[in-house]
């Protein structure tokens, strides 16, 4: 699977929302997964979202989206032509459960490095993530920092590009799942 990493913290990039009104608490309840219409619309992504919320998981997500991709670079999904005429994409905001993960640049992109080295090991083409450290917003009164992932899969039509896509979610969480807490 293609995977690279990157750091968005300025003042005028995008920040983590943990906060948001719209906030769904998967960790304390599975169930309510069906409030959100993006996992609706993806079942693949309603499993990624209760197992990233699982009580044993590293992190806690906040928000995600997905949606039809419209212009890609085959190769960036390594992918041929013939395999790349559709592509679906979404993102998943990810907040460490154990704040102090996330407590520095240092320690989020050494987190981000290694997850990306698990997702470029796996035999997966068609996909792609791209993993990017943000400022955040923990609470109303606490900041922190946060990783969203951007996955994309491609396909022949819009029904394998969504199969490469779940394949893709699946191969993520189970990389997060699995990561081991960064030491500094």
């Amino acid at each position: 699977m293609e995977a690279d990493w990157e750091m968005e913290i300025g003042t005028d990039a995008p920040v983590i929302d943990g906060a948001w009104d719209g906030w769904v608490n998967l960790r304390s309840d599975p169930g309510r997964v069906a409030e959100i219409g993006e996992a609706v619309q993806f079942p693949a992504l309603a499993e990624s979202l209760v197992r990233l919320n699982a009580a044993h998981s590293p992190v806690w997500t906040a928000k995600c989206d997905v949606w039809p991709v419209e212009s890609f670079d085959p190769d960036e999904l390594d992918a041929d032509r013939e395999s790349a005429l559709a592509a679906l994409g979404c993102y998943i905001d990810l907040l460490a459960t154990d704040e102090a993960v996330f407590s520095t640049l240092d320690a989020c992109a050494l987190w981000s490095q290694r997850l990306c080295l698990k997702l470029r090991s796996a035999p997966l083409r068609q996909c792609r993530a791209d993993v990017i450290v943000r400022r955040a917003f923990l609470t109303p009164e606490s900041t922190g920092l946060g990783i969203t992932t951007y996955i994309t899969g491609c396909g022949s039509d819009q029904t394998e590009a969504s199969e490469f896509l779940a394949r893709a979610l699946d191969l993520l969480t189970e990389s997060v799942l699995g990561h081991e807490r960064v030491q500094l």
